[in-house]
């Protein structure tokens, strides 16, 4: 299921890029909340896991695929994929504050890519609070971000 999620996600930002490059935004739009909906699943399936005691390392796929989908992040949100022009759940602070939301989405990556230290290892207590470090970057970002 993991394997499919993020086979999935990887897919679907192969979408978004061709999308972007023959000009479609509404279909890069579509690409990239198809891909917050499945890396809320992975964020979702990492707690279950945290929750039922499984070692981290049984997350290594999962972390791996959200940390790439993690870097790709500021790179969905081209000029032309904005609110005036199609219809995105982001808001225009995406573009007007590009600063703050690039920043924003660093510390995300970090986050993530810490997490996949740790999946390395076997520190579940580590692994659990990252996990949190990790969800409070997710929340961050849309309480700003998101509509």
């Amino acid at each position: 299921m993991k394997r499919t999620l993020i086979l999935t996600a990887v897919g679907l930002m192969c979408l978004g890029g061709a999308a972007n490059a023959q000009g479609a935004p509404e279909a890069l739009v579509k690409a990239r909340q198809a891909g917050m909906i499945l890396s809320g699943n992975v964020v979702g399936g990492l707690k279950a896991a945290i929750d039922a005691g499984q070692a981290p390392a049984s997350q290594r796929g999962a972390v791996r695929g959200l940390a790439r989908w993690a870097h790709t992040l500021p790179e969905l949100f081209p000029e032309g994929t904005d609110p005036d022009t199609v219809d995105t759940g982001a808001r225009p602070a995406v573009w007007t504050d590009r600063d703050g939301f690039n920043a924003k989405a660093a510390e995300f990556s970090a986050a993530v890519d810490r997490l996949s230290e740790l999946s390395q290892g076997e520190d579940a207590a580590a692994f659990s609070a990252q996990w949190g470090v990790v969800r409070a970057g997710c929340q961050s970002c849309h309480d700003v971000y998101k509509d």
